[in-house]
């Protein structure tokens, strides 16, 4: 990485100047930058760093600096001083083209690195199967795919996993739902119960099951029958999630059910570990756990009176079984208005002696649809929400993939369902994707007039002109932004560098001749420029999960 070379370089420099007197001193704020185009091609803050402990202005200071480097001129082009000190740098063209050779020759390993021997553990999506999933789901998913492939790509052995509970009221209540959908089919005028579930896609349930059974549960309602269209509507929504799942490119490694902590033991192996901590105690007929030990937080129950788990008991169970299958780290990705859970989770995984960078969440607000400029109402209690299906169906997948990418979890959500499908430069996901197909038709235009590529050849014809110089550094800092993706958990990180590096294609491309029949050196060398950004772009497309099309 170019940035890492200069960085290095810097470094050394300060560290040969002043080793005495920066000891103490913290590197960790000093920055190599992209820097404004008018200023160079790179930028150092170093000089007002060292200012206060050097007791010397940073002028002074990046004067000294920038002489010693200059005779470095292996690297440096050019160096100037800007403002009160700022440094800024510009590469020698050979430094470039060592770059882009380096892209070239390692292809789809580019930015990837060897396996660190540390396992960790993605948790997302989770939905019980009690309907299709939303674009709420939706939205958790594609953080959470995406994530996960960057950590593989950063050298980390990574498990996917969908976590479920097919047990309790709410499952109770999907089956007596569908139960009354199968009786409305034969027209008896039953009410679906007080908060059970209303969606239109439990009359399609309904209508397989009253060609299966015929009459056979009409007007019959027991515990047996029960279980009956329990273990239907599990089984069917469970075939329709994971084929929405499928069709939106994403996979689980495990599915994890909820009731075998029950039926193995984990539950009560927790239980009792806090026992003997003397850090649960009975109340009410009910177990507690000393959340206010760990956190400013009210005590919570693990066991109600009935003797049933609690979500809560049962999650710490979850995660203590995590931890016993050696994972490093595990990541559980949540919608924002479950951010209360996270201090008492923290609490009973250090009460557990779990180690306290264990256990993370990523949070992720909601997402609101936005069609012919008005948000599109969502109720979930009436049944009334747009299922990602449907969203799929309206937008297609690599929009659909995209958009739920470009956004900072962090950041309310408005999908412009408008956008997403509109063919032009301001929808992202057409932006960038048209750059790529425009590559493609470039090496086919090649071959039309004749002009051979040859992969590294002629490259001296390159980086005569700022353009080309600012496209490679752009391509080099792939390997940085898959670190600071992983950094801040943020999927954004890769489609905000994906349509900036297609933005300064664009422009070069509208600016240059590429392909030039009287001169088939410069043409070769371009066509390899073009190369190195299908490479990058074929990387980063491939981590965003979307599609690369050669004609648009």
């Amino acid at each position: 990485m170019l940035k890492r070379k200069i960085e290095k370089e810097v470094r050394d420099i300060v560290n040969a100047l002043w080793e005495n007197e920066i000891k103490d001193f913290d590197f960790k704020g000093f920055k190599v930058e992209i820097p404004d185009e008018r200023f160079g091609e790179f930028s150092t803050n170093i000089a007002m760093l060292l200012a206060r402990p050097l007791k010397i202005k940073p002028l002074e200071i990046a004067k000294k600096i920038v002489h010693n480097l200059n005779e470095k001129d292996d690297l440096f082009e050019n160096i100037e001083i800007a403002g009160p000190g700022f440094i800024n740098f510009s590469l020698k063209k050979d430094v470039y083209i060592e770059s882009l050779k380096n892209i070239l020759r390692l292809k789809k390993e580019y930015g990837r690195k060897k396996p660190l021997g540390k396992k960790v553990q993605l948790e997302f999506v989770s939905a019980n199967p009690t309907g299709p999933l939303t674009v709420g789901h939706g939205r958790q998913a594609i953080i959470g795919d995406v994530l996960s492939k960057v950590f593989k790509e950063e050298g980390y052995e990574v498990t996917t996993e969908y976590y479920f509970n097919d047990a309790g009221r709410q499952m109770d209540l999907l089956a007596q739902s569908l139960w009354v959908r199968y009786n409305q089919f034969f027209e008896k005028n039953l009410d679906i119960p007080e908060d059970g579930y209303h969606g239109d896609y439990l009359k399609e349930l309904a209508k397989g099951l009253a060609s299966k059974f015929k009459r056979d549960y009409v007007g019959k309602w027991n515990e047996e029958i029960k279980e009956i269209f329990k273990e239907m509507a599990k089984d069917s929504m469970f075939k329709i999630i994971k084929s929405t799942l499928r069709r939106l490119g994403v996979q689980f490694d495990v599915y994890f059910n909820e009731k075998s902590l029950l039926e193995d033991g984990t539950v009560d192996e927790v239980i009792n570990l806090l026992k003997s901590k003397n850090l649960v105690y009975e109340k009410d007929g009910a177990l507690w756990f000393k959340v206010s030990e760990f956190v400013d937080e009210d005590d919570k129950v693990l066991i109600r009176s009935n003797g049933i788990p609690t979500y809560f008991m049962t999650d710490i169970a979850y995660h203590y079984n995590k931890f016993k299958r050696k994972f490093d780290r595990v990541y559980d990705i949540w919608g924002a208005d479950h951010h209360g859970h996270i201090p008492r989770m923290k609490a009973a995984m250090k009460a557990l002696g779990i180690p306290d960078d264990f256990f993370n969440v990523i949070l992720h607000q909601f997402v609101t649809l936005k069609k012919e400029g008005k948000e599109v109402k969502m109720s979930t209690r009436k049944g009334e929400f747009v299922t990602l299906d449907e969203l799929i169906d309206s937008v297609g997948v690599d929009a659909t993939r995209y958009f739920f990418a470009m956004i900072d979890p962090n950041t309310h959500m408005i999908f412009d369902m408008d956008l997403a499908v509109s063919k032009s430069n301001e929808n992202p996901v057409y932006y960038v994707q048209y750059a790529y197909a425009r590559i493609k038709s470039l090496f086919r235009k090649a071959v039309e007039k004749g002009i051979t590529y040859k992969e590294e050849e002629n490259l001296e014809f390159l980086c005569t002109i700022p353009q080309e110089k600012l496209l490679i550094r752009d391509l080099d800092l792939f390997d940085e932004i898959l670190e600071d993706t992983l950094r801040d958990l943020a999927p954004n990180k890769l489609t905000n560098y994906a349509e900036k590096l297609v933005a300064k294609f664009h422009n070069y491309y509208t600016d240059n001749i590429i392909l030039d029949i009287e001169n088939k050196e410069l043409s070769n060398a371009r066509l390899n420029l073009c190369k190195g950004m299908e490479i990058i772009l074929s990387r980063v497309f491939d981590i965003l999960g979307i599609s690369k099309p050669e004609k648009m």
